[in-house]
Order: structure tokens, then sequence, then C-alpha cells
């Protein structure tokens, strides 16, 4: 699976009207609401606020509206194309303004699959990666080499405490858990360790 590094933004005219697909970065079904609340309110003239999610580790789950356009003809699309996408964590908003020309069923099934399809193709991703949470208490004399190899593991350092020791508090990929235990017992010769949490 993937997630979105960044927003994305895509614009398609079909018979004057605007279809304005916005691909934004959420990892939960309650954020998907805040966000349509939010576009609504940024779009007060729009005639819909179409969206389509898919959120979690696997996948697993899914959201979708048509906003009053006629049933699946809408959401249900932009769903598809987004489940066929492998890209989790995210949520595709399409603002529709009518521009006076209807647009039938399969017009409409085209034009909001079509948006998906385009701000997913710009869209920005990087693999979802399943990390865990890290705290090492070490000696000023192991720090820097400690340090060093949390880098080389592209751990995320969140925050460093300097008293009589130093705490260190971060994030890493899980598949990095064991080469750092033994890392930081062979740099330490046994008196510090790292321990783990989800």
């Amino acid at each position: 699976m993937k997630i979105p590094l960044h927003p994305a933004h895509y614009e398609l005219e079909v018979k004057k009207s605007r279809f304005i697909a916005l691909a934004l970065p959420c990892t939960s079904l309650a954020e998907v609401k805040d966000l349509v609340t939010r576009t609504r309110a940024d779009h007060p003239g729009a005639n819909h606020v179409v969206h389509a999610s898919v959120i979690g580790d696997h996948g697993d789950e899914f959201s979708c509206s048509d906003d009053h356009e006629p049933k699946n003809t809408a959401g249900r699309p932009a769903l598809e194309v987004l489940k066929g996408s492998g890209v989790t964590n995210v949520a595709i908003l399409i603002i529709r303004y009518f521009g006076g020309t209807l647009l039938g069923t399969g017009g409409l099934v085209k034009a909001y699959g079509e948006s998906a399809k385009k701000v997913l193709e710009i869209l920005e991703t990087e693999e979802l990666v399943m990390k865990c949470n890290f705290v090492i208490t070490t000696s000023y004399s192991c720090y820097e080499p400690i340090k060093k190899s949390l880098i080389e593991a592209n751990a995320a350092i969140i925050d460093e405490q300097f008293a009589t020791e130093v705490l260190i508090k971060g994030t890493v990929a899980i598949q990095e858990k064991e080469h750092l235990s033994k890392v930081i017992t062979e740099i330490s010769n046994g008196r510090d360790t790292i321990q783990f949490s989800e």
C-alpha cells in the first residue's frame, strides 16, 4: 500500500461543468467528514461536494457519497478508481460547479471517475511502512554513536532529554527493531537497551 505525501489538485471541465478534484491525506473516517465539511465551507457556491476515501494500514475502510447526484454516479466511481490505485489514508473530494447542461448518468460516472483518476496520477506517494515507537536511555559517551545508528536506520527522533543520562524517543520501521537492539547492545557493551511499543 502507498500513502499520500502531499495534497494534490486537478480540474476538469465537461460541458461547462467544473470538476475540482482534491486528494488529501487523512487517517480516519471522522477526519474525512471534517474535510468534507471544510471543503463545503471553502466552496459555498458549489452544487456538489462528492467524496471517496480509503483508510487503514491495509486499505480496508471505505466511505463515499454522491452528495445528491443520481445514486452511484459520483462517489462510487471515484471510490472504485481509488480502490484500484493501491493508495490508502487518502480522501478524494470532487467539487462540482454545474455548468447548465445535464450530463446524464453515463456522463457523470465518466466525469467523476476521470477526475479521481487524474488527481491520483499527479498525487505524490510513498510506501506505507509499519512503524513502532522506541525509548533509549544511554550515557553521554554512547549518545553520538547511538544517534548515528538511529539516523542510519531512518529513525525519526521525536524527543531528547539530557539529564544524568540521555533519553531518546522516536519512531522507526518495525523491520529495524532487531538490528537496532543488537547495535545498541554492542555500542554500550550491554548496558543500554531499546524499548519498543506500538
